[in-house]
């Protein structure tokens, strides 16, 4: 009687079964979700890794701003006592908008031909409790003002302040000129001389602010569309 052959397993002197080609794919596809996990871990600790033989991240020295283009640098976050800044330059401070004078503005900054958002809150305080007469309520660069009296001048650097960053005609926000680059400052359009800290908010005012190479020609907005009501 014939007797029927068994595999014979690899403690028992035969040769280990080889993989399926089902089984090939999915131990290649662990194999790259392995190495993403890595690559990812990597770029959250700021450290280089190596990936078949070629460098895959070099994220070290992440904030410093040694090696960063300035757009990356000019990511300016909204600091906690924006309020207090402004009340300590004159601004009004209260629970309430006032509602003697109303008005917006609007704010562009271009850096590198890059555009930099107006942090939302500027000019509230983190509580939500109390907000300056001059503030921000979005990241869209409409600037408010709400004032309980008549008669006041509002200017940009009052904004600038409140956001914490230094703005004259030869720096904004650390960011400054010189070695071929310049920062020009345009209200509706039309090119500004002097401080840019200076320049008065006014209703419906389009106000942009570029940095970059004196070579660029950038494309500069010279109206801004508000929402209806504002």
């Amino acid at each position: 009687m014939a007797t029927r052959k068994t595999a014979a397993g690899p403690g028992a002197g035969g040769r280990a079964k080889r993989p399926s080609a089902r089984e090939r794919i999915e131990a290649a596809r662990e194999a790259r979700r392995r190495r993403r996990r890595v690559i990812l871990a990597a770029v959250s600790g700021g450290v280089a890794v190596v990936v078949g033989g070629s460098l895959a991240v070099a994220a070290g020295h992440q904030g410093s701003g040694h090696h960063q283009t300035p757009a990356a640098r000019a990511a300016w976050p909204r600091p906690a006592d924006t309020a207090d800044r402004a009340r300590a330059i004159g601004l009004s401070v209260a629970p309430m908008e006032g509602t003697a004078r109303h008005f917006h503005a609007h704010l562009d900054i271009l850096i590198d031909d890059r555009p930099v958002s107006v942090p939302a809150g500027l000019g509230i305080a983190t509580s939500g409790q109390e907000m300056a007469e001059l503030h921000t309520h979005d990241t869209t660069g409409v600037l408010h003002v709400e004032a309980p009296t008549t008669g006041k001048r509002y200017v940009l650097g009052q904004l600038f302040t409140e956001w914490g960053l230094h703005l004259d005609a030869t720096d904004l926000g650390g960011l400054k000129t010189g070695g071929g680059r310049t920062l020009t400052a345009y209200v509706d359009g039309r090119r500004q001389s002097g401080d840019p800290a200076n320049i008065e908010l006014a209703p419906h005012r389009e106000i942009a602010l570029v940095y970059g190479p004196a070579s660029a020609r950038p494309k500069v907005p010279s109206s801004y569309v508000f929402p209806s009501g504002l």
